[in-house]
């Protein structure tokens, strides 16, 4: 009989680390600190204001279409920015965070002043993470949190959004495949299609093609399976000698040399390295 507490749990942001590195992998979603008990996690600007963000937009999920907009964005995101202020957001100075909160504010602006799908019904999936059996033989589970399910009532069926806090492109990405995959066993309503919506400069989402969704499950399957074996063989190696820019800042963690600023919602263990936070950027989260 399979069990969930003991398979192996794998989302778009663990593949997306396991194929970088693994080294990187097991750093950020296997290892624990000994003096603790608890996963590491570097603070960054980025990730902080990305956080930020996100909390508030997956709030509006919560609300009916008429009531999404009738506390300001902006005024919600000033009591989420107090969870990431200061050390424990990865800020250095004050004129840091002053510039990262600036750029999040003008952010849920933007969407305040384009809402387009956040104006139509949005389905919940009523799960706190979202999971299914990816290959129950393989004892693997694919889980991951989808920012936003717009509902077209016409044909029963969604569209999948994931908001970009960042400028860069997010082409390649297996992130909006694994989440085809999530939203198709994870609800009733068929995915109809699926975009990303840059709200760092975009007044909209921008569509994307998804592949073939039998195709995606067995190449997602395919690298849970090495990863499955990794933790098996207790093998996760940096592809170079030296040590890679996914790995190594982890590394300086383990030797000391990052400052543990506290403990964030979920009981990670929050480290920042002098100087080096801000180049930590990741253009989404995902749990």
């Amino acid at each position: 009989m399979t069990d969930k507490y003991t398979a192996t749990w794998v989302s778009h942001s663990s593949i997306s680390d396991f194929l970088q590195c693994p080294r990187a992998y097991y750093l950020k979603n296997v290892y624990k600190n000994p003096e603790t008990g608890n996963k590491i996690q570097i603070a960054s600007p980025p990730l902080s204001r990305g956080s930020a963000v996100h909390e508030v937009i997956e709030s509006l999920s919560n609300l009916p279409v008429k009531r999404r907009f009738e506390t300001p964005l902006t005024e919600k995101f000033d009591k989420i920015w107090k969870k990431y202020s200061g050390k424990i957001g990865g800020f250095s100075n004050k004129e840091t965070e002053a510039k990262y909160k600036r750029s999040g504010e003008e952010m849920l602006r933007r969407v305040t002043q384009n809402p387009g799908p956040l104006l139509k019904l949005a389905v919940k999936i009523k799960m706190d993470l979202p999971h299914y059996w990816l290959s129950e033989e393989d004892d693997i589970i694919l889980c991951g949190k989808i920012d936003w399910l717009e509902y077209d009532e016409n044909n029963d069926s969604v569209r999948i959004i994931d908001f970009k806090t960042s400028k860069h492109e997010n082409s390649g990405s297996l992130q909006l495949p694994i989440y085809s995959l999530l939203a198709s066993n994870c609800q009733s309503h068929t995915v109809q299609s699926a975009a990303y919506w840059y709200i760092a400069r975009n007044d909209k989402p921008k569509n994307i093609k998804l592949p073939d969704i039998d195709k995606t499950q067995k190449k997602i399957l395919s690298i849970a399976k090495k990863i499955r074996l990794a933790k098996q063989l207790e093998s996760f190696s940096c592809p170079k000698d030296s040590g890679c820019k996914s790995c190594r800042p982890y590394e300086a963690v383990l030797r000391g040399e990052a400052e543990h600023v506290g403990t964030d919602s979920i009981g990670r263990d929050i480290f920042i390295l002098e100087g080096k936070t801000e180049d930590l950027e990741k253009e989404s989260v995902i749990l």
